[in-house]
């Protein structure tokens, strides 16, 4: 009885330093690992207005999640572009995205077009995307697809 009396305890406060944690103000929380790194060059703006440096995944369709870049190694993040190779994940939607499946498809990402964003002026983010996909692609996408990113 004791025992579980003492493991009961630990959990309430493990869940309590949780809580407490969740709670503090952004700056007083620990940073993520790709948000952690002092951004040397532009950054990359994920759907949570989130500022990211060579993140290892990216949401592309914010609203819905039916295509999303996963695995990226990134070879160069430069003031003016940056590139990775990585995995675009999508959505066939067939008979409709609820119930659709996910295919894999192998893709060179290449990010550029870095200006002042809006959120923080005194940063830099990349403003466009573009895929290359190097054998199969979605059907209907072309083998290139640009994509405006946000500000």
């Amino acid at each position: 009885m004791r025992g579980q009396v003492i493991s009961t305890a630990v959990a309430l406060c493990f869940a309590a330093s949780l809580t407490a944690a969740a709670a503090a103000p952004p700056s007083a929380r620990p940073a993520s690992t790709s948000a952690a790194r002092p951004a040397t060059g532009p950054v990359l703006v994920d759907c949570f207005w989130h500022a990211r440096v060579r993140p290892a995944n990216f949401m592309l369709a914010c609203g819905d999640g039916n295509s999303r870049l996963a695995s990226l190694r990134w070879t160069m993040w430069g003031r003016d572009s940056a590139r990775a190779q990585g995995v675009n994940w999508v959505n066939d939607c067939k008979p409709y995205c609820a119930a659709g499946r996910f295919h894999a498809y192998s893709v060179a990402v290449r990010l550029d077009h870095a200006r002042p964003w809006k959120k923080h002026p005194r940063l830099r983010h990349y403003t466009r995307m573009t895929l290359v996909y190097h054998t199969d692609r979605p059907r209907s996408f072309p083998r290139t697809v640009v994509y405006p990113l946000w500000d």
